[in-house]
Protein backbone atom coordinates (compact mmCIF):
# COMPACT_ATOMS: atom_id res chain seq x y z
CA UNK A 1 0.00 0.00 0.00
CA UNK A 2 1.28 3.45 -0.90
CA UNK A 3 2.51 5.78 1.83
CA UNK A 4 3.04 8.95 -0.23
CA UNK A 5 -0.07 11.00 -0.95
CA UNK A 6 -0.79 11.85 -4.56
CA UNK A 7 -1.53 15.58 -4.49
CA UNK A 8 -4.15 15.61 -7.25
CA UNK A 9 -5.74 12.23 -7.92
CA UNK A 10 -8.72 12.13 -10.25
CA UNK A 11 -10.79 10.25 -7.68
CA UNK A 12 -10.81 10.05 -3.89
CA UNK A 13 -12.72 7.20 -2.25
CA UNK A 14 -13.40 7.69 1.46
CA UNK A 15 -13.64 4.38 3.29
CA UNK A 16 -12.27 0.99 2.25
CA UNK A 17 -15.45 -1.06 2.38
CA UNK A 18 -17.35 -2.90 -0.33
CA UNK A 19 -18.87 0.31 -1.73
CA UNK A 20 -15.56 2.05 -2.39
CA UNK A 21 -13.92 -1.18 -3.52
CA UNK A 22 -16.67 -1.80 -6.07
CA UNK A 23 -16.80 1.76 -7.38
CA UNK A 24 -13.03 1.96 -7.65
CA UNK A 25 -12.93 -1.32 -9.56
CA UNK A 26 -15.62 -0.19 -12.01
CA UNK A 27 -14.01 3.22 -12.58
CA UNK A 28 -10.59 1.69 -13.21
CA UNK A 29 -12.05 -0.81 -15.68
CA UNK A 30 -13.85 1.94 -17.58
CA UNK A 31 -10.93 4.39 -17.55
CA UNK A 32 -7.61 2.70 -16.71
CA UNK A 33 -5.72 6.01 -16.72
CA UNK A 34 -7.60 7.35 -13.69
CA UNK A 35 -5.63 8.15 -10.57
CA UNK A 36 -7.51 6.82 -7.53
CA UNK A 37 -6.70 7.40 -3.86
CA UNK A 38 -8.48 5.50 -1.08
CA UNK A 39 -8.47 6.69 2.53
CA UNK A 40 -9.44 4.37 5.39
CA UNK A 41 -9.42 5.30 9.08
CA UNK A 42 -8.78 1.74 10.29
CA UNK A 43 -5.74 -0.44 9.75
CA UNK A 44 -7.28 -2.61 7.02
CA UNK A 45 -10.19 -2.73 4.60
CA UNK A 46 -13.63 -4.21 5.35
CA UNK A 47 -13.41 -3.89 9.11
CA UNK A 48 -16.89 -2.52 9.82
CA UNK A 49 -20.14 -2.94 7.85
CA UNK A 50 -18.45 -4.99 5.11
CA UNK A 51 -16.90 -7.41 7.59
CA UNK A 52 -18.54 -10.80 7.09
CA UNK A 53 -20.10 -11.10 10.54
CA UNK A 54 -21.54 -7.57 10.43
CA UNK A 55 -24.07 -8.32 7.69
CA UNK A 56 -26.23 -11.28 6.73
CA UNK A 57 -24.50 -11.91 3.39
CA UNK A 58 -27.73 -12.51 1.45
CA UNK A 59 -26.61 -10.60 -1.61
CA UNK A 60 -29.87 -8.67 -1.23
CA UNK A 61 -31.47 -10.37 -4.21
CA UNK A 62 -34.92 -9.74 -2.69
CA UNK A 63 -35.62 -13.47 -2.68
CA UNK A 64 -36.55 -13.80 0.97
CA UNK A 65 -36.68 -10.27 2.40
CA UNK A 66 -40.39 -9.62 2.90
CA UNK A 67 -39.97 -5.86 3.43
CA UNK A 68 -39.32 -5.50 -0.33
CA UNK A 69 -42.83 -6.80 -1.11
CA UNK A 70 -45.40 -4.75 0.83
CA UNK A 71 -49.06 -5.59 0.79
CA UNK A 72 -51.34 -3.01 -0.85
CA UNK A 73 -54.59 -1.81 0.69
CA UNK A 74 -56.55 -4.08 -1.66
CA UNK A 75 -54.66 -7.13 -0.38
CA UNK A 76 -52.44 -7.61 -3.44
CA UNK A 77 -48.65 -7.68 -3.11
CA UNK A 78 -46.40 -5.08 -4.74
CA UNK A 79 -43.20 -6.73 -6.01
CA UNK A 80 -41.82 -3.75 -7.97
CA UNK A 81 -39.12 -2.94 -5.40
CA UNK A 82 -38.11 -6.62 -5.20
CA UNK A 83 -37.70 -6.78 -8.98
CA UNK A 84 -35.51 -3.67 -8.90
CA UNK A 85 -33.31 -5.04 -6.12
CA UNK A 86 -33.06 -8.46 -7.78
CA UNK A 87 -31.96 -6.89 -11.07
CA UNK A 88 -29.35 -4.78 -9.28
CA UNK A 89 -27.89 -7.86 -7.61
CA UNK A 90 -27.71 -9.57 -11.00
CA UNK A 91 -25.60 -6.63 -12.19
CA UNK A 92 -23.25 -7.24 -9.26
CA UNK A 93 -22.96 -10.90 -10.23
CA UNK A 94 -22.22 -9.90 -13.81
CA UNK A 95 -19.40 -7.67 -12.58
CA UNK A 96 -17.97 -10.46 -10.43
CA UNK A 97 -18.20 -12.92 -13.34
CA UNK A 98 -16.34 -10.46 -15.55
CA UNK A 99 -13.60 -10.01 -12.93
CA UNK A 100 -13.30 -13.78 -12.52
CA UNK A 101 -12.85 -14.22 -16.28
CA UNK A 102 -10.11 -11.59 -16.17
CA UNK A 103 -8.43 -13.34 -13.22
CA UNK A 104 -8.91 -10.20 -11.14
CA UNK A 105 -10.74 -12.50 -8.71
CA UNK A 106 -8.76 -15.78 -8.63
CA UNK A 107 -11.37 -18.03 -7.01
CA UNK A 108 -15.05 -17.11 -6.51
CA UNK A 109 -15.34 -19.71 -3.75
CA UNK A 110 -13.37 -17.30 -1.59
CA UNK A 111 -16.45 -15.09 -1.24
CA UNK A 112 -19.64 -16.60 -2.71
CA UNK A 113 -21.43 -19.92 -2.18
CA UNK A 114 -24.79 -21.35 -3.31
CA UNK A 115 -27.34 -21.16 -0.52
CA UNK A 116 -31.14 -21.44 -0.83
CA UNK A 117 -33.12 -18.40 0.30
CA UNK A 118 -36.35 -18.98 2.22
CA UNK A 119 -39.19 -16.89 3.62
CA UNK A 120 -41.01 -18.47 6.56
CA UNK A 121 -44.20 -17.26 8.25
CA UNK A 122 -46.85 -18.49 10.65
CA UNK A 123 -50.41 -17.43 11.41
CA UNK A 124 -53.37 -17.36 9.03
CA UNK A 125 -52.93 -13.77 7.82
CA UNK A 126 -49.20 -14.15 7.22
CA UNK A 127 -49.71 -17.42 5.35
CA UNK A 128 -52.26 -15.70 3.09
CA UNK A 129 -49.77 -12.88 2.48
CA UNK A 130 -46.93 -15.25 1.60
CA UNK A 131 -49.17 -17.20 -0.78
CA UNK A 132 -50.09 -14.00 -2.64
CA UNK A 133 -46.45 -12.93 -2.65
CA UNK A 134 -45.42 -16.24 -4.18
CA UNK A 135 -48.10 -15.98 -6.87
CA UNK A 136 -46.93 -12.49 -7.81
CA UNK A 137 -43.21 -13.27 -7.75
CA UNK A 138 -43.35 -16.61 -9.55
CA UNK A 139 -44.90 -14.85 -12.54
CA UNK A 140 -41.56 -13.08 -13.12
CA UNK A 141 -38.54 -14.73 -14.73
CA UNK A 142 -36.44 -13.22 -11.92
CA UNK A 143 -37.97 -15.76 -9.56
CA UNK A 144 -38.18 -18.75 -11.86
CA UNK A 145 -38.06 -21.94 -9.81
CA UNK A 146 -39.35 -20.44 -6.56
CA UNK A 147 -41.25 -23.05 -4.52
CA UNK A 148 -44.09 -22.60 -2.04
CA UNK A 149 -45.36 -24.98 0.61
CA UNK A 150 -47.71 -25.06 3.58
CA UNK A 151 -46.81 -28.69 4.22
CA UNK A 152 -45.00 -29.08 7.52
CA UNK A 153 -43.01 -32.11 6.35
CA UNK A 154 -41.86 -30.31 3.19
CA UNK A 155 -40.80 -27.22 5.13
CA UNK A 156 -38.96 -29.45 7.61
CA UNK A 157 -37.21 -31.09 4.66
CA UNK A 158 -36.05 -27.68 3.43
CA UNK A 159 -34.99 -26.38 6.86
CA UNK A 160 -35.40 -28.90 9.68
CA UNK A 161 -34.19 -26.65 12.49
CA UNK A 162 -36.95 -24.08 12.05
CA UNK A 163 -39.69 -26.70 12.48
CA UNK A 164 -38.35 -28.48 15.54
CA UNK A 165 -40.60 -28.13 18.58
CA UNK A 166 -43.43 -26.35 16.76
CA UNK A 167 -46.97 -27.38 17.61
CA UNK A 168 -49.88 -28.15 15.29
CA UNK A 169 -52.06 -25.29 16.49
CA UNK A 170 -51.26 -22.75 13.76
CA UNK A 171 -50.56 -22.78 10.01
CA UNK A 172 -47.10 -22.32 8.51
CA UNK A 173 -45.88 -21.45 5.03
CA UNK A 174 -42.52 -21.06 3.33
CA UNK A 175 -41.03 -20.18 -0.01
CA UNK A 176 -37.67 -21.40 -1.24
CA UNK A 177 -35.48 -20.47 -4.18
CA UNK A 178 -32.34 -22.55 -4.59
CA UNK A 179 -30.45 -19.98 -6.69
CA UNK A 180 -29.73 -17.83 -3.62
CA UNK A 181 -26.22 -17.20 -2.37
CA UNK A 182 -24.20 -16.53 0.76
CA UNK A 183 -21.74 -13.70 0.12
CA UNK A 184 -18.73 -12.87 2.28
CA UNK A 185 -18.44 -9.16 1.54
CA UNK A 186 -15.37 -8.88 3.72
CA UNK A 187 -13.47 -11.40 1.61
CA UNK A 188 -14.76 -9.79 -1.59
CA UNK A 189 -13.63 -6.36 -0.43
CA UNK A 190 -10.13 -7.67 0.26
CA UNK A 191 -9.99 -9.24 -3.21
CA UNK A 192 -11.14 -6.05 -4.94
CA UNK A 193 -8.83 -3.76 -2.94
CA UNK A 194 -5.88 -6.06 -3.61
CA UNK A 195 -6.68 -6.00 -7.33
CA UNK A 196 -7.05 -2.21 -7.29
CA UNK A 197 -3.88 -1.53 -5.30
CA UNK A 198 -1.80 -3.53 -7.79
CA UNK A 199 -2.76 -1.19 -10.63
CA UNK A 200 -0.83 1.94 -11.63
CA UNK A 201 -2.25 5.17 -10.34
CA UNK A 202 -4.01 3.62 -7.33
CA UNK A 203 -2.94 4.23 -3.74
CA UNK A 204 -4.56 2.96 -0.55
CA UNK A 205 -3.89 4.76 2.73
CA UNK A 206 -4.91 3.01 5.92
CA UNK A 207 -5.06 4.82 9.28
CA UNK A 208 -5.89 8.04 7.44
CA UNK A 209 -9.08 9.87 8.44
CA UNK A 210 -10.76 12.41 6.17
CA UNK A 211 -11.60 15.37 8.42
CA UNK A 212 -12.95 17.95 5.97
CA UNK A 213 -14.21 18.51 2.44
CA UNK A 214 -14.34 21.82 0.60
CA UNK A 215 -15.36 22.59 -2.95
CA UNK A 216 -12.98 24.96 -4.68
CA UNK A 217 -13.83 27.67 -7.20
CA UNK A 218 -12.93 25.45 -10.15
CA UNK A 219 -15.30 22.70 -8.96
CA UNK A 220 -12.58 20.39 -7.63
CA UNK A 221 -12.65 19.06 -4.08
CA UNK A 222 -10.06 19.75 -1.39
CA UNK A 223 -9.89 16.75 0.91
CA UNK A 224 -8.21 17.26 4.30
CA UNK A 225 -6.73 14.09 5.75
CA UNK A 226 -5.28 13.28 9.16
CA UNK A 227 -2.79 10.51 9.90
CA UNK A 228 -4.37 8.59 12.79
CA UNK A 229 -0.99 7.78 14.37
CA UNK A 230 0.91 11.06 14.01
CA UNK A 231 -2.07 13.47 13.92
CA UNK A 232 -0.30 15.20 11.04
CA UNK A 233 -2.63 16.67 8.43
CA UNK A 234 -2.32 16.88 4.68
CA UNK A 235 -4.60 17.72 1.78
CA UNK A 236 -5.27 16.43 -1.71
CA UNK A 237 -7.39 17.84 -4.51
CA UNK A 238 -9.66 15.61 -6.60
CA UNK A 239 -12.20 16.04 -9.37
CA UNK A 240 -14.49 13.40 -7.88
CA UNK A 241 -15.06 12.25 -4.30
CA UNK A 242 -17.09 9.26 -3.13
CA UNK A 243 -18.06 8.97 0.53
CA UNK A 244 -18.31 5.31 1.50
CA UNK A 245 -17.48 5.93 5.14
CA UNK A 246 -20.24 4.09 6.97
CA UNK A 247 -21.25 5.95 10.11
CA UNK A 248 -19.01 8.90 9.25
CA UNK A 249 -20.71 9.45 5.90
CA UNK A 250 -23.42 11.82 7.18
CA UNK A 251 -20.96 14.16 8.88
CA UNK A 252 -18.78 14.28 5.76
CA UNK A 253 -21.83 14.90 3.58
CA UNK A 254 -22.73 17.83 5.80
CA UNK A 255 -19.21 19.20 5.54
CA UNK A 256 -19.38 18.97 1.75
CA UNK A 257 -22.39 21.33 1.79
CA UNK A 258 -23.94 19.68 -1.25
CA UNK A 259 -27.75 19.88 -1.39
CA UNK A 260 -28.06 16.09 -1.34
CA UNK A 261 -26.52 16.07 2.13
CA UNK A 262 -29.41 17.96 3.69
CA UNK A 263 -32.25 16.24 5.48
CA UNK A 264 -30.30 13.23 6.71
CA UNK A 265 -29.71 12.21 10.29
CA UNK A 266 -28.31 9.24 12.11
CA UNK A 267 -29.15 7.35 15.27
CA UNK A 268 -27.81 4.14 16.81
CA UNK A 269 -29.77 0.93 16.36
CA UNK A 270 -28.85 -1.99 18.58
CA UNK A 271 -29.57 -5.65 18.06
CA UNK A 272 -28.14 -8.85 19.46
CA UNK A 273 -27.15 -11.58 17.00
CA UNK A 274 -25.84 -14.99 17.90
CA UNK A 275 -23.73 -17.46 15.97
CA UNK A 276 -23.23 -21.18 16.19
CA UNK A 277 -20.01 -22.78 14.96
CA UNK A 278 -20.88 -26.31 16.11
CA UNK A 279 -20.90 -28.50 13.01
CA UNK A 280 -23.40 -30.89 14.62
CA UNK A 281 -25.91 -28.04 14.43
CA UNK A 282 -24.80 -26.01 11.40
CA UNK A 283 -24.58 -29.10 9.17
CA UNK A 284 -28.32 -29.68 9.70
CA UNK A 285 -29.26 -26.34 8.15
CA UNK A 286 -28.39 -25.01 4.69
CA UNK A 287 -30.48 -21.95 3.89
CA UNK A 288 -31.02 -18.31 4.66
CA UNK A 289 -34.43 -18.16 6.33
CA UNK A 290 -36.14 -14.81 6.84
CA UNK A 291 -39.28 -14.34 8.89
CA UNK A 292 -41.70 -11.42 8.98
CA UNK A 293 -41.22 -8.39 11.19
CA UNK A 294 -44.08 -7.33 13.44
CA UNK A 295 -46.24 -4.47 12.16
CA UNK A 296 -44.50 -1.17 12.84
CA UNK A 297 -41.11 -2.77 13.49
CA UNK A 298 -38.00 -1.72 11.53
CA UNK A 299 -36.71 -4.06 8.78
CA UNK A 300 -33.65 -4.99 10.85
CA UNK A 301 -35.94 -6.68 13.39
CA UNK A 302 -36.79 -9.48 10.94
CA UNK A 303 -35.90 -12.85 12.52
CA UNK A 304 -33.18 -14.79 10.67
CA UNK A 305 -31.65 -18.23 10.69
CA UNK A 306 -28.81 -17.94 8.19
CA UNK A 307 -26.15 -20.26 6.89
CA UNK A 308 -22.83 -18.41 6.77
CA UNK A 309 -19.70 -19.72 5.07
CA UNK A 310 -16.75 -17.61 6.16
CA UNK A 311 -13.11 -18.50 5.57
CA UNK A 312 -14.24 -21.97 4.53
CA UNK A 313 -16.11 -22.63 7.78
CA UNK A 314 -19.87 -23.15 7.98
CA UNK A 315 -21.75 -21.47 10.82
CA UNK A 316 -25.25 -20.27 11.67
CA UNK A 317 -26.22 -16.66 12.30
CA UNK A 318 -29.50 -16.11 14.12
CA UNK A 319 -31.44 -13.32 15.77
CA UNK A 320 -32.09 -10.55 16.52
Amino acid sequence: MSTALAESPDVVLIGAGIMSATLGTVLKEIEPSLGITIFETLEDCAQESSQAWNNAGTGHAANCELNYTPQRSDGSVDISEALKVNTEFDLSRQLWSYLIRRDAIPDPRAFIHPCPHMSFVWGRDNVAFLRKRFEAMSSSHCYHGMEYSENRAKIAEWAPLIMEGRGDDEPFAATRIITGTDVDYGALTHLLIKHLAAQPGVSVHYKHRVVDLDREVNGAWRVDVEDVDTRMRDAVTAKFVFIGAGGDAIELLQKSRIPEGRGYGGFPVSGIWLRCDESAVSDRHHAKVYGKAAVGSPPMSVPHLDTRIIEGNKSLLFGP
